[in-house]
């Protein structure tokens, strides 16, 4: 009697969410000409398990539990060698692959700089956000858009944005690569393209909440200047909040961080009420307020 081999169930199906998702999408460099091939190696099941095992690679060295320190003799990115994550394989949970090697991990990315930049995409893939977050998102939005205390909301969000991106290891490794990526055109562009998505969903929110409270921006500012001036200050903050955590600008006991109030000076300072509007250049409105000169 022939032998009959019975079907097996795809691996791909068999992964956590989101590594069982098409992963075409985010994973822009691999080592393939075709489109064809390129997804067919994205949604591949070791593909995956790279994927993982890097994850876990930023977890122990930049996540906030980090359980080794950075050693600043060594390349920033050194723990990401194309041998340390074939390695870190072996580590995986079932039901990702066990079984790594530098050889399978170049077939799939040829350089490091590949790899990383993929890594990063993974990492920041919205898919990947924190289980509740776009609920969360929701409710504070519609606070910021329509809710009776604009203030308390500006508040709320700064804090929940700051205190969440000192936790989350995706943010600390953006964070770290910002110093990392000149010279390496492949890292810039997946950082720029990082801020490009994250500040997009953030600028429909600052037009939705000006249209809604009927406000404009000064003249001679546009809205990526506001959206650009918010993102550069919570940077800042998480920043210092990871590097100096006794310096206090995130209060978790109050749900409050000084980002709040600098979110406030920006508001304020870039826009102003339809019906009031003075027409002032925000310099000009500077001028006139602190050395009485009018326009």
């Amino acid at each position: 009697m022939a032998h009959v081999n019975k079907p097996r169930k795809s691996a791909k199906r068999d992964l956590p969410f989101p590594y069982d998702q098409d992963l075409s999408k985010v994973l822009r460099h691999l080592n393939r000409r075709t489109r064809t091939f390129r997804t067919r190696l994205a949604n591949d099941w070791v593909t995956a398990a790279y994927l993982a095992a890097g994850l876990r690679l930023i977890e122990q060295h930049l996540g906030p539990d980090a359980s080794k320190r950075v050693n600043v003799s060594r390349p920033l990115l050194g723990f990401l060698s194309q041998r340390a994550v074939a390695g870190e394989v072996a580590n995986n949970d079932r039901p990702f692959s066990r079984h790594g090697s530098v050889a399978s991990l170049r077939d799939r990315w040829s350089s490091q700089s590949d790899f990383v930049a993929d890594l990063i995409n993974f990492a920041v893939w919205r898919e990947n956000y924190r289980p509740g977050s776009r609920e969360q998102r929701a409710v504070t939005t519609k606070k910021l858009v329509s809710g009776p205390d604009f203030v308390s909301a500006v508040h709320e969000t700064a804090y929940e944005h700051t205190a969440e991106g000192v936790d989350i290891t995706s943010v600390r490794l953006a964070l770290t690569l910002m110093t990392a990526v000149e010279g390496d055109e492949n890292l810039a562009r997946t950082v720029s393209s990082m801020y490009e998505d994250y500040l997009g969903s953030w600028k429909k929110l600052y037009a939705t909440v000006m249209h809604e409270r009927g406000l404009r921006l000064r003249p001679g500012l546009t809205l990526d200047d506001l959206a650009n001036a918010l993102s550069a200050a919570t940077d800042g903050m998480i920043l210092r909040a990871i590097g100096d955590p006794g310096a206090g600008v995130v209060d978790r006991d109050s749900r409050r961080s000084l980002m709040g109030t600098v979110a406030l000076a920006l508001i304020h300072a870039f826009l102003e009420p339809d019906e009031e509007a003075d027409g002032l250049t925000l310099e000009q409105a500077v001028a006139e307020r602190f050395d009485g000169r009018s326009h």
